[in-house]
């Protein structure tokens, strides 16, 4: 890791998908376009992919695509076709168990040489595939599903730190020797979890994977603040990505975090444009594409998926009395937020359907000087650490990303030209764990 110079803006893209789909040649079509991509990113020297993840379909095409592969199997096929980038994989603490999902991440961590991280998110959708093991298919309270969030994280990280590194060595010929006795019990009694121990996978190249972790809501951000390494969060404003890092990075202060963690990770919702003129072109054709009948439907679930829409007029605001109170809504309170502001602010309906295409994200359409000059603007301030840029893999938009945004950002030394370490730890220039994994064996 370099100290010479200031740590830059980390960037992620969206892992590609390596399904198979019916109009395809042949079942590989689906993997060796992703393999293609990766590559693709890796070449760029992108910092990391990253994947969503939905528990179910969305049949009414409100939340997007995301969910159409096991993150953690496709980033494991991905690892084999690259070798310095990392393998971001969205995984839910309300739907899993910390001592399975410690073991693939281990094995992920081995599988690609010290690149795995693990976004941490409580779900919010998806109960009705679980009923049997848990909550009888209904989605506990936002304060419930952080609480169950913040032991399984606790968990999963005193698994990874309880075997000593030396647990498994290699011989001359090839094989490993185990030592048994350097793998250790944690006997962990929670109000969740019971679980003694030891995780049967060897110490982690990189200690731990890199924990990510998704939400904004008032229990999101207790957890973030606690835990997690890089936090996800959806600030369209500059305002609010300043009194979103504030908060965030008072409350890790107050426990005692430091190195400037957690990091700060937006995902950049950005339209590119050749010129101003190509610009415009671009933005009104995406907008003319609208069915503003479905639109109704998206906006009514960034409100939280109670309210009609049906029938109020596109160019008015929406009447007050429409918004639910966000205490009212149990599933992703912090686009609620974001909504009720965009609502309250006046609004028109027609302008709220077009906000809600980007379900709350910060988003920009600009040629890539104009792009860069938004990132920039927050790198600067402080309060952007790391940012998913979209367009890899878009015919529309790639060319527009490789040629022209991500040679302007190297160009004002925003972000790396190459990998500066062996590890994604290393490449995201997190600080060391030692201090991390001190406490927690003390704890």
């Amino acid at each position: 890791m370099s100290s010479s110079r200031p740590r830059r803006l980390k960037t992620l893209v969206g892992a590609p998908t390596l399904v198979a789909a019916a109009n395809d040649g042949d079942p590989g079509s689906g993997l060796r376009r992703a393999v293609a991509l990766a590559r693709k990113a890796e070449a760029e020297r992108i910092t990391g992919l990253f994947t969503a993840d939905l528990l179910q379909i969305d049949r009414a095409g409100l939340a997007g695509t995301a969910g159409v592969q096991e993150p953690l199997i496709a980033l494991a096929a991905l690892s084999q076709a690259t070798s310095r980038i990392g393998l971001v994989a969205t995984v839910s603490t309300t739907f899993h168990h910390p001592f399975n999902l410690a073991r693939q991440l281990a094995t992920l961590d081995h599988a690609s040489g010290g690149r795995s991280a693990w976004n941490a998110v409580t779900s919010s959708v998806g109960e009705e595939n679980f009923g049997e093991q848990t909550f009888d298919g209904v989605l506990p309270s936002p304060e419930a599903r952080y609480a169950r969030a913040a032991e399984f994280i606790a968990v999963v990280n005193a698994l990874f730190d309880a075997n000593e590194r030396d647990a498994v060595t290699r011989k001359a010929s090839g094989a490993v020797v185990v030592d048994p006795a350097k793998f250790h019990r944690i006997d962990h009694r929670g109000r969740h979890f019971t679980i003694a121990g030891p995780l049967n996978v060897p110490p982690l190249p990189q200690g731990r994977p890199v924990q990510f972790q998704a939400g904004q809501s008032e229990a999101g951000v207790a957890v973030g603040a606690a835990h997690a390494e890089v936090v996800y969060t959806s600030q369209p404003t500059f305002e609010g990505a300043v009194a979103f890092a504030a908060e965030l990075r008072r409350r890790a202060a107050a426990l005692g975090r430091r190195g400037g963690l957690p990091f700060v990770m937006n995902s950049f919702h950005c339209l590119i444009g050749e010129s101003v003129a190509d610009v415009g072109r671009r933005l009104a054709e995406k907008h003319a594409r609208i069915d503003y009948e479905q639109g109704r439907l998206k906006l009514a679930d960034m409100l939280g998926g109670e309210i009609d829409l049906s029938g109020l007029p596109l160019d008015a605001a929406l009447p007050e009395s429409l918004l639910p109170e966000v205490t009212s809504i149990n599933r992703r309170r912090g686009r609620v937020e974001i909504f009720r502001r965009y609502a309250r602010q006046g609004l028109t309906l027609r302008r709220l359907i077009i906000e809600a295409q980007e379900t709350g994200h910060w988003s920009v359409a600009g040629t890539p000087e104009q792009l860069a000059d938004a990132l920039e603007e927050r790198y600067r301030a402080g309060i952007l650490d790391v940012v998913t840029l979209h367009g890899l893999g878009n015919p529309d938009q790639e060319d527009l990303l490789l040629n022209g945004l991500l040679p302007e950002l190297r160009r004002r030394s925003l972000i790396d030209t190459d990998y500066v370490g062996d590890d994604f730890r290393s490449n995201l220039e997190l600080p060391p764990l030692t201090d991390a994994i001190a406490r927690a064996r003390i704890a």
